[in-house]
């Protein structure tokens, strides 16, 4: 059971910094072709031990992906995907692969361990691990009570 509230079937993240977009799982061509390849969409993923985020880049090389971090504890995950060259002599009969750029940002917790970031790609899904600091209990101390 999740803790973050559904609207409209939609989780409602409140620490990502993405707009809520009733429109984005329409299929509906716009003619820019970018817009599917622009939506990159992330899983983020709280374990006891790290937040975990996992993004399907799938046909980009690890020099094309981008993982920040900002003021703020921002995470940011960004990349490109050019467009095939073009030849004078070919003939497209289809082009659906998509191509341009991408930007995730999402504000992390407090208790994320900015510095010990990792981040690694295989098979086309970059995985970003974000450790968390151990919560410390506070101490309890029990009084005796005279009298």
């Amino acid at each position: 059971m999740s803790l973050i509230p559904s609207i409209f079937g939609r989780r409602s993240d409140p620490f990502s910094l993405d707009v809520w977009d009733p429109f984005r799982d329409w299929q509906v061509s716009t003619g820019n072709e970018t817009s599917q390849f622009a939506a990159t969409r992330i899983d983020w993923k709280e374990t006891p031990e790290a937040h975990v985020f996992k993004a399907d880049v799938p046909g980009l090389k690890k020099e094309e992906v981008k993982v920040e971090v900002e003021e703020g504890n921002v995470l940011q995950i960004s990349g490109e995907r050019s467009r095939e060259k073009e030849e004078k002599n070919d003939t497209w009969h289809r082009m659906e692969r998509s191509s341009g750029q991408f930007l995730r940002r999402f504000r992390l917790p407090e208790n994320a361990k900015m510095s010990e970031i990792k981040a690694s790609m295989e098979n086309g899904v970059l995985t970003v691990t974000v450790p968390k600091e151990e919560v410390k209990k506070p101490e309890v101390k029990a009084i005796d009570i005279s009298g």
